[in-house]
């Protein structure tokens, strides 16, 4: 058993279901399933794709990313998502790192196309919406008669995706995700979300994202329930869904969250249809939670990285009632723990590593045996973030351990101080990182957007964190920016920030 055979099963049961909509199309589980087939025969007869073999793709969101997902399942193959949002030159250190046999592509990224031409000569490109110089168009592949696309090598202990994280220094990482974590990511999603058949999940998240792919995505496919799929995100269009397809899942990082609450259709538009939406991937205000709640719609937690598939901790629809705050308890088939440096259990209440251990944990780093062996001590991956854990087993997510600020001795988390600014009402969004300091080791210092219209000075907001934070907490600085550094999924890059700020101060000194 491979992947893909869920997708088949589902087939066999339910052949007419609608499994994905995408810009006014249906595919439905059979056609989905014949074009799996299809694209895994076209590339094992065109490319000779085998079992290891790596397949990158860069392209919005469209249907082809799924067919080719676990048309890589069936050969056994590697899929490797490519961030459009990157550089061509940063694509192309993936491309390279990864050892990607054959690139698909979209025409609004055939930028980087002369690039790999003249550096990676023996990748060989398809076109997912054209026909490329030198290569091919995916749906001429799809129409020629090729034979079998099955590798009987294939199955759930393969090796299934590269994703490459965004990195906090240096280069990217490649986390390899076997078959069997997307499995027991599906199950840990249908027990979150009860998510049965019926359902019918809008995907707005980018699919080179594990959180845009595995949340709510691949697990809705695994269940026979129905996907809309939306390029990318807009307010505008999420909107539209909402009441016009009315799905009942969604996934939405609090970034869209905000832009949906502050669009002018907001409070006549109907959510009715609505079970639930799930967020997480970054501080994720209360007053934002409140908005939805409001409106009738629960909102999920859920907390997770790329090299956890990414679902670790999460609250569950029509679970107890959560304390405020949590992330939620320990997924249904991982382990969760706070531990100290030198991997030891912490007791309820004590703030350390969060580590995750299952069947949904990455199995290394592409081709990084060192940094591999750091991040797995002992079958647990220590993820880089503090936390807490109450005797309840309820998860709090303080921040980055490499956001950690150490002023005068104290530990100061950067997201409680986010927290306080953006609860400001003049506060768009902001970002604290440390500045060095001689006296104190290190400084709190907030970079901060204002809402529009709005002129709020340093010192009344330095006034406002005062009054709810203690001392060694106040940043020693507010430095208002029309905007932050960030990832794909708005998570803001603080190390990108320090080194912006190094560099200002080195000038402001003179140097």
């Amino acid at each position: 058993m491979d992947l893909c055979t869920l997708i088949e099963r589902n087939a066999a049961y339910a052949p007419d279901k609608t499994a994905i909509r995408f810009e006014g199309q249906t595919l439905s589980y059979a056609s989905l399933s014949h074009w799996i087939g299809r694209a895994a025969c076209a590339l094992k007869s065109q490319f000779g794709v085998e079992r290891g073999d790596r397949i990158a793709i860069l392209s919005l969101n469209r249907p082809d990313y799924l067919v080719l997902l676990y048309a890589c399942a069936r050969l056994g193959a590697i899929l490797v998502p490519l961030n459009w949002r990157l550089a061509p030159a940063e694509q192309l250190f993936i491309l390279s790192d990864s050892g990607a046999n054959v690139l698909l592509v979209e025409r609004s990224f055939d930028a980087v196309l002369p690039i790999v031409a003249t550096r990676l000569p023996s990748v060989s490109v398809v076109g997912l919406d054209f026909a490329p110089i030198g290569g091919n168009k995916l749906d001429d592949l799809l129409d020629a008669d090729c034979g079998d696309g099955r590798n009987p090598g294939a199955d759930l202990s393969c090796p299934l995706l590269i994703v490459y994280t965004s990195g906090t220094t240096g280069r990217p990482k490649g986390a390899v995700l076997r078959q069997e974590a997307l499995l027991w990511n599906g199950v840990m999603s249908q027990h979150m979300h009860d998510l049965t058949s019926a359902d019918h999940a809008l995907t707005v998240l980018p699919l080179f994202h594990v959180g845009g792919l595995n949340i709510q995505t691949t697990p809705s496919l695994h269940h026979g329930a129905t996907v809309t799929i939306h390029s990318r995100f807009t307010a505008e269009t999420t909107l539209d869904a909402f009441e016009r397809d009315r799905p009942t899942l969604a996934v939405l990082v609090p970034a869209m969250m905000r832009a949906l609450t502050e669009n002018a259709r907001w409070d006549s538009t109907d959510l009715s249809a609505l079970r639930a939406i799930c967020t997480g991937s970054t501080m994720v205000p209360h007053d934002l939670v409140e908005l939805f709640v409001a409106r009738g719609v629960p909102v999920l937690q859920v907390y997770g990285s790329t090299e956890t598939c990414p679902i670790a901790v999460y609250t569950k629809l029509g679970g107890g009632l959560v304390p405020e705050g949590s992330s939620g308890l320990a997924g249904l088939c991982c382990e969760a723990a706070i531990i100290d440096d030198a991997g030891h259990t912490l007791p309820a209440g004590g703030a350390g590593e969060i580590a995750v251990r299952g069947p949904n944990v990455f199995c290394g780093y592409w081709e990084d045996q060192e940094t591999t062996r750091k991040a797995l001590d002992g079958g647990w991956y220590r993820t880089g973030d503090i936390g807490s854990r109450d005797a309840d087993g309820y998860f709090w997510v303080h921040d980055r351990k490499k956001n950690l600020i150490i002023s005068g001795g104290e530990n100061v988390y950067p997201a409680e101080v986010e927290r306080v600014l953006v609860g400001h009402p003049d506060v768009a969004d902001c970002a604290v990182i440390g500045r060095p300091h001689p006296r104190w080791e290190e400084v709190p210092v907030a970079y901060v957007i204002r809402r529009p219209g709005a002129r709020i000075e340093a010192e009344a907001l330095i006034a406002h964190v005062r009054s709810q934070l203690a001392r060694f907490k106040v940043p020693h600085e507010i430095i208002f920016t029309p905007e932050l550094p960030k990832t794909a999924l708005g998570k803001a890059q603080h190390f990108m920030l320090k080194k912006a700020d190094a560099r200002s101060s080195y000038k402001a000194n003179g140097n």
